[in-house]
């Protein structure tokens, strides 16, 4: 069945006497679903340009922008009642930080992308879900659009009321199969370790993630690079415009691969391409022929408080390799006997820096890393019974 409109009536929050309405259907419920809009690929920004709220009888979709422009206060009457309830969401990871910056934080909550993984599902995505285990399924003409744009278009709204529509439903099934394969007590602690996720920091040299780069040996061309990327971020920055609108990483890699000697040149590189790439033209050559000021290193550095890369291992550290190399597909045998994707079963980083440096309890290190106890009571048997095995001469 193809699920068109929302079964529960919608209604759209824009002014403080609908902002007063929705807080107070909020208010007579305990758990409610959320999902919010932003406009990633067209702004720089995170934020959320759009929040839908649906309880039992109804879907309220807040409009930010709007409200931003009749009411100071309006963040914190929602939140005065959203915050206390537990939400219902779909890869809340992707939510959490724009409702972050709205004051909202949930006293519990609910992942149903979570869950369909801990479940083993193959296909976690909502529409996926819905048509498995609700036989439902649901229109996503407008996953990409731009949300920041005003007014947003009925087929819009529309579309962000359905992915609140369906919540509760999917997390009733999801709950009786998570029942039935006795991993309800799984479940109930990877949501409670939700609750204190922060997006990772930007790492201190975000450039260096350039698709390509990593393979680059000259020094000039890797100050390049740099600098390109740090004034797209600064105009993206400044215009509130996703960089990849700029230029996207591929031109930059053109030039990389191939400098320009003059500002004509950088133009007639066909390959230089991007919305901005030419009417910014002065902008990106001025870092071009700025970027030998730049004092970076050819390779970054290693920081006290983490580990070198597993990849150099082999040669560098070749017990802490043969403990990763023994001890690897032994998680994902427990984890295909599990059901359950071998990243979730134990984060990967925790299981390198066990290897890396292994204590005499490795329980105790894995909690202390952030491993829920669930995981720990799997995975530490295994690993510490790994680690007692000779290692090879």
């Amino acid at each position: 069945m193809k699920l068109t409109a929302p079964r529960l009536p919608v209604s759209g929050v824009t002014n403080e006497q609908e902002l007063l309405r929705c807080v107070s259907e909020i208010a007579r419920v305990e758990v409610l679903s959320l999902d919010a809009e932003r406009a990633s690929g067209f702004r720089y920004s995170q934020k959320a340009y759009l929040v839908q709220i649906a309880t039992d009888k109804e879907i309220f979709l807040i409009d930010p922008v709007a409200l931003d422009e009749v009411s100071a206060s309006w963040t914190e009457q929602l939140a005065a009642e959203l915050n206390p309830r537990t939400w219902l969401l779909h890869a809340a990871t992707q939510d959490l930080p724009c409702l972050a910056q709205l004051g909202l934080y949930p006293k519990k909550l609910i992942d149903t992308e979570l869950a369909a993984r801990i479940a083993g599902l193959a296909r976690v995505g909502l529409g996926s879900l819905c048509e498995e285990l609700l036989g439902l399924e649901l229109a996503k003409e407008h996953s990409a659009s731009d949300w920041s744009l005003r007014p947003l278009s009925d087929e819009m709204l529309n579309y962000a009321a359905l992915d609140v529509d369906v919540m509760a439903e999917l997390w009733i099934a999801l709950e009786k199969l998570l029942e039935e394969q006795g991993k309800l007590q799984f479940i109930a602690e990877e949501f409670e370790h939700l609750l204190s996720f922060k997006p990772k920091p930007q790492p201190q040299e975000p450039w260096r993630n350039l698709p390509g780069l990593s393979k680059v040996k000259e020094l000039d061309r890797v100050k390049i690079a740099a600098s390109l990327w740090l004034e797209r971020d600064r105009i993206a920055r400044e215009s509130d415009t996703a960089p990849g609108r700029l230029i996207p990483d591929r031109a930059i890699m053109a030039v990389v691969n191939a400098p320009p000697t003059s500002k004509s040149e950088l133009a007639g590189n066909r390959e230089f391409q991007g919305r901005a790439s030419r009417s910014m033209l002065g902008n990106w050559w001025q870092a071009i022929a700025s970027a030998k000021d730049l004092e970076i290193e050819l390779t970054p550095l290693e920081r006290g408080n983490g580990i070198p890369n597993h990849r150099s291992w082999e040669k560098r550290f070749p017990e802490a390799h043969q403990r990763l190399e023994s001890t690897r597909p032994k998680l994902v045998a427990l984890a295909e006997e599990l059901g359950i994707p071998v990243e979730n079963l134990l984060t990967p980083d925790f299981l390198r820096r066990v290897c890396f440096a292994p204590e005499n309890d490795i329980a105790q290190q894995l909690l202390q890393l952030g491993a829920r106890n669930w995981q720990v009571s799997l995975v530490a048997p295994l690993i510490q019974a790994e680690f007692s095995r000779p290692l090879e001469a």
